[in-house]
């Protein structure tokens, strides 16, 4: 690639805050590598609905679906919704209609953050919930069936759409034993005990794990899993599960690590990649300059390692561990951001974080 496109949708509360905090991340590792990043930044969200009629238009979703990657902000606002009452969320209609099936929710312990665990091997946490992103309860979004008597929402899950998510776990598992020098392991979370379609789930991960002798494979139910990442969250390596689990459970997991701020995602499809915070629009600090951008700024960092797969070269890869050390770096040397009782800021946060890059 001699020019990276990457569409940026900033969004709404403070999105725009910390995505122009990641930006400026971004430039930085752009000029000292000379990556060739082309950043454009296009309109979507609850305010372009309230102004527009639209939450992701047509023009902004093709814009998109052309670029190399898509760095996107939170989404959403209290009070503006669609006619039936739910959310606004263009990025899970990006997750849809790019056919982003997994949702990547790396959790890991970021020196010098506290977390409420009180255990000192709480500094090793590293571990990776991989969410399916377009099927399991979410499939249901726009179709579920309301009436005065009856709420009635479906399940799905496909054995094409499970067999890539099994791939996926497989490989990153794979990836990260030859990254961290120790074994790999997947531990399918599911409801099996209680769902057919859990059970049939199994038994698809299970023929996948025939293909990756080297990499451990068990599994766990959900509540059982919700208590062990209080217990043991160090355990843990690749954790994949249904769309809803995942969506729960990768908050659960955020608040091992200091909370959302520094949770991170990527929802990832065969041809797309979305690089975004796991965290909402926090209308409550909304412009007062106090939201934690660290979590966007591991988002970006994703986002470069990513696009180096695909072959934007090794170079991109190098920002991307440039900028994880420069997080680490700066809360390890003492900066502490307004979520974990600091008094660092937006625009403190980001300083120290750049001054801590090579």
């Amino acid at each position: 690639m001699n020019s990276i496109d990457i569409a940026v949708l900033p969004g709404d509360g403070i999105g725009p805050e910390v995505t122009a905090a990641a930006l400026e991340v971004l430039r930085r590792v752009d000029m000292r590598h000379s990556l060739g990043l082309s950043l454009t930044s296009l309109r979507a969200g609850a305010f372009a609905y309230r102004e527009t009629g639209t939450d992701l238009s047509d023009e902004t979703f093709e814009r998109s679906r052309s670029a190399d990657a898509i760095l996107l902000g939170a989404m959403g606002w209290p009070g503006i919704r669609h006619a039936d009452g739910t959310e606004l969320a263009p990025q899970i209609t990006l997750r849809q209609r790019l056919d982003l099936f997994g949702g990547v929710r790396p959790i890991r312990a970021i020196p010098g953050v506290p977390s409420p665990l009180g255990d000192s091997r709480a500094a090793t946490i590293d571990f990776v919930i991989l969410r399916e992103s377009t099927e399991g309860l979410f499939y249901s979004k726009d179709r579920g069936v309301v009436t005065r008597d009856l709420a009635e929402e479906t399940l799905r899950m496909t054995r094409p759409t499970s067999l890539r998510l099994a791939r996926m776990s497989f490989d990153l598992a794979r990836e990260r034993s030859a990254r961290l020098a120790r074994p790999g392991r997947v531990t399918l979370v599911d409801k099996a005990n209680v769902f057919r379609a859990f059970a049939w789930l199994r038994e698809v991960f299970g023929e996948v794990a025939g293909a990756y002798p080297d990499v451990k494979h068990d599994a766990a139910y959900v509540d059982a899993m919700a208590l062990d990442l209080i217990r043991r969250p160090w355990d843990f390596d690749i954790l994949p599960t249904e769309n809803m689990f995942g969506d729960i459970l990768s908050d659960l997991a955020a608040g091992l690590i200091g909370g959302m701020g520094f949770a991170p995602s990527a929802d990832l499809g065969e041809e797309h990649g979305v690089f975004q915070p796991s965290h909402g629009t926090a209308p409550d600090i909304a412009g007062q300059g106090k939201a934690n951008p660290t979590a966007t700024i591991l988002s970006a960092a994703m986002m470069l390692d990513w696009l180096a797969t695909r072959g934007a070269g090794q170079k991109l890869s190098d920002a991307a561990e440039e900028v994880r050390g420069a997080v680490d770096k700066a809360f390890r040397e003492g900066l502490r951001t307004a979520d974990i009782g600091g008094s660092a800021g937006t625009l403190e946060a980001t300083k120290a974080i750049l001054n801590a890059l090579p």
